[in-house]
């Protein structure tokens, strides 16, 4: 069942639309810069988007940012969204379960095929990205004081010290983790209420606007008592990665919020699912 789930994904269409279009959007603001040589202050606009005309080695983490608030989460969310929902919307998920087939098994390939799609967004747009900033911007070392150039530092932290090529590939990786796993918490969201009624839409604009609520809430001074708790809270936590030292304190608390989603909303799934009357 797993098997038939992933060919499924790799055979839809919209599946490498979605994963090109994420890849697409950095590549086009990589060409800008590069063009332009006109980045944002530091600060403003994508996280470490300013850093880039110096290295592009820094460049997956910056397509990261600017893909992060909007398009990455639409995109799981459609995925997440069909899974159930569309296959009660073409009449096919009364058969799937004809056969022997449990619901719980049914459920679980869904997972990991969303799971296989979060990782393999990501990662693309990380190695698409990685490409382009070294095609467009280079890798060259930079300066450290009056001492000339540093030897085997390539580009520097947020928070000003030198990182080597490895620093940058380590800390590259766990901004990759964290957002898949914040991503996640999405597509659980989503896969939820593709269990809870007959149309993909629905079921994704339904995750979409409680990730919209979440990120208004969490501005908002007044609702400080339970931002903590919300899905988006966290989301930029994966910026820390790129201080030194490696602020652990909001990953940690990142990584815990989208666990418990994550546990939540697939627990409500499956206990939705496994006694729900499939009619279609």
């Amino acid at each position: 069942m797993i098997a038939v789930e992933l060919i499924k994904l790799a055979r839809r269409p919209r599946s490498w639309v979605a994963i090109v279009l994420l890849c697409l959007l950095p590549a086009v603001v990589a060409v800008f810069v590069a063009v332009t040589h006109v980045v944002p202050p530091p600060g403003q606009g994508p996280t470490l988007l300013s850093t880039v005309l110096s290295n592009g080695s820094l460049f997956p983490a910056a397509a990261l940012a600017i893909v992060l608030p909007i398009f990455l989460p639409v995109a799981v969310a459609v995925v997440a969204g069909d899974a159930v929902a569309g296959e009660a919307s073409a009449g096919m998920l009364r058969y799937l379960l004809a056969r022997p087939v449990g619901r719980t098994r049914l459920l679980v390939a869904k997972l990991i095929a969303l799971v296989v799609f979060v990782l393999a967004a990501v990662v693309a747009v990380a190695l698409t990205a990685y490409v382009t900033g070294r095609i467009l911007f280079g890798d060259k070392p930079i300066t450290a004081g009056t001492g000339g150039l540093t030897s085997g530092v390539i580009a520097s932290t947020l928070s000003g010290t030198p990182m080597t090529p490895a620093d940058i590939l380590i800390r590259t990786l766990g901004a990759i983790a964290f957002i898949a796993v914040s991503m996640l918490g999405v597509g659980a969201i989503a896969l939820f209420l593709s269990t809870l009624t007959d149309s993909a839409l629905t079921a994704t604009l339904g995750a979409l606007a409680a990730l919209i609520t979440s990120g208004v809430l969490v501005a908002l001074n007044s609702s400080a008592a339970i931002s903590p708790y919300l899905p988006t809270r966290y989301w930029l936590a994966w910026v820390d990665f790129f201080r030194q030292p490696i602020l652990w304190r909001d990953i940690d608390r990142g990584f815990a919020i989208q666990g418990v989603y994550v546990l939540v909303f697939l627990g409500a799934a499956w206990a939705n699912f496994a006694t729900k009357d499939i009619t279609s």
